[in-house]
């Protein structure tokens, strides 16, 4: 049994895979310390293999298959998980936010986590399908429900770095954009959050034109989420995930201090005032 999916996931392909991959071990007699020297891939690794909390790369299904002797069908059945990772992988995101004691943000607009319910509203009744009127309630009250989790306890740390281009699209509405503003400087002043602002004087970097999450949970899990126009990436291999966390670290560095983005959102707010 796959011990960290819910009932949703069963019957998934990665489900599948993963049953799979806990059952073969189990059939051959080996221990997953014995695997692990088998294959040369961390044990702890491997566990999470089989409770689907990772998807793995190719050459790790090669390497399991050569192990158990069963042709390709661990590559087919992770070809088939892949499917299913693209399919549900905005999803599979979230179940990993809900869980994540460190969260660092890079975005393009102000994040679901930091919008006021009626800029959350004003965002996605803009969508080019618009929605009925109950869908677009329930839409906004599913995302500003994703909120508690920065009210749990202990809170996740949160830190965001808003590219400048976020503020230089203001609502008609002047006061849903004076709450927007107030509630980014009220979140900026919680222990947990920092919020800083990359200025278009920054110059070029090498996340231009998308959006990034790097999330770490408490057993030390990480994953990013590369965000593009309608389009998203869940990445899971750690050494990806450093290299976008130093594309993250290096664009901090660029950013305006902590204290100097209040005071530039603080400004904005007032410019916002009639």
């Amino acid at each position: 049994m796959v011990e960290n999916n819910s009932d949703e996931d069963e019957g998934s392909a990665r489900w599948v895979l993963a049953c799979e991959l806990r059952r073969l071990r189990e059939t051959s007699g080996k221990s997953l310390a014995q695997l692990a020297e088998d294959t040369n891939y961390d044990r702890t690794y491997l566990h999470r293999l089989e409770t689907g909390e990772r998807l793995s790369k190719l050459p790790v299904m090669e390497a399991l298959d050569a192990v158990y002797g069963t042709g390709r069908l661990l590559v087919r059945l992770w070809g088939l998980a892949r499917l299913d990772g693209f399919a549900d992988r905005y999803k599979l995101f979230m179940k990993y936010e809900a869980k994540a004691t460190i969260m660092h943000k890079y975005m393009l607009g102000i994040p679901g986590l930091l919008q006021t319910e009626d800029y959350a509203r004003l965002v996605l009744s803009s969508a080019p399908s618009p929605m009925c009127p109950d869908e677009l309630e329930e839409s906004v009250a599913l995302r500003i429900g994703r909120q508690d989790l920065l009210r749990t306890s202990p809170p996740p740390s949160l830190r965001v770095i808003l590219d400048e281009s976020a503020f230089m699209r203001p609502p008609a509405d002047a006061g849903i954009w004076s709450d927007q503003l107030s509630h980014l400087v009220s979140a900026s002043e919680l222990l947990n959050i920092t919020v800083q602002v990359l200025p278009f004087a920054a110059g070029s970097h090498d996340l231009i034109g998308g959006s990034l999450s790097l999330l770490w949970t408490a057993d030390g899990t990480a994953v990013a989420y590369l965000e593009g126009n309608k389009s998203g990436d869940l990445i899971e291999d750690p050494a990806e995930i450093g290299q976008l966390r130093l594309s993250y670290d290096h664009l901090r560095d660029m950013a305006l201090t902590p204290p100097d983005s209040v005071t530039f959102i603080k400004q904005l707010l007032e410019d916002s005032r009639p």
